[in-house]
C-alpha cells in the first residue's frame, strides 16, 4: 500500500472515530426527563394535596396559574372539568411518556376527588415537548403552593381549604 493511500485511510479512520465519539458523548449528555407514573391525592389539615410521582432524573421546574378555564396543550381546546375555579400547573422537563413515546402514566386523564375539601377534580391537560400540564378544578380561590421533592421525584400541589 502506498504512503498516500495509507495517509488517506488513517485520516478517514480518525474522522470516523471522532464522529462516533462526538455522537456517543452527545447521546450520553442528553438529560433524562422524569416521567409521571402516578397521581395521588390526600386531604390534610388546612389543605388538599395532589402529588405527581415521577421517575428518576433532574427535578422539573414547576409553576401554576389561577385561570377561568383550562386548555389542552398543544391543541388549545377547552378542558371541561368540575370546579368553580381552576388551577393550571406546569412542570417543565417532565412528561407522561417514556423516550419511545409509550405512556408511563396509565391512570385516568380526568377524575373527581370526592374525598378532598377544595379540589374537586384533576385532569392531565398536556404532555408535549417536555412540558407536563395538570389542571385542578377547585371550589374556591385560595392559596396554592407548588414545589418538587426528590428521592423519589415528585411534584407536590397544595391547595388551601
Amino acid at each position: 500500500m502506498s504512503r498516500p493511500v495509507r495517509r488517506a485511510l488513517v485520516a478517514v479512520t480518525l474522522l470516523l472515530a471522532g464522529t462516533l465519539a462526538t455522537a456517543a458523548s452527545a447521546q450520553a449528555a442528553a438529560p433524562t426527563i422524569p416521567a409521571m407514573t402516578n397521581i395521588r391525592t390526600g386531604n390534610n389539615t388546612g389543605f388538599d394535596r395532589v402529588v405527581l410521582d415521577l421517575t428518576a432524573g433532574p427535578a422539573p421546574t414547576v409553576g401554576y396559574q389561577l385561570t377561568d378555564e383550562l386548555t389542552a396543550d398543544p391543541s388549545g381546546e377547552v378542558v371541561w372539568l368540575t370546579g368553580q375555579y381552576f388551577v393550571n400547573v406546569g412542570a417543565t422537563l417532565a412528561a407522561a411518556h417514556d423516550v419511545n413515546g409509550n405512556p408511563t402514566y396509565t391512570g385516568p386523564q380526568k377524575f373527581r376527588t370526592r374525598n378532598l375539601a377544595n379540589v374537586m377534580a384533576v385532569a392531565v391537560t398536556g404532555d408535549f415537548e417536555g412540558h407536563l400540564s395538570i389542571g385542578l378544578g377547585v371550589r374556591s380561590r385560595t392559596a396554592v403552593n407548588v414545589f418538587t421533592l426528590t428521592a423519589p421525584n415528585r411534584v407536590v400541589i397544595d391547595v388551601a381549604h
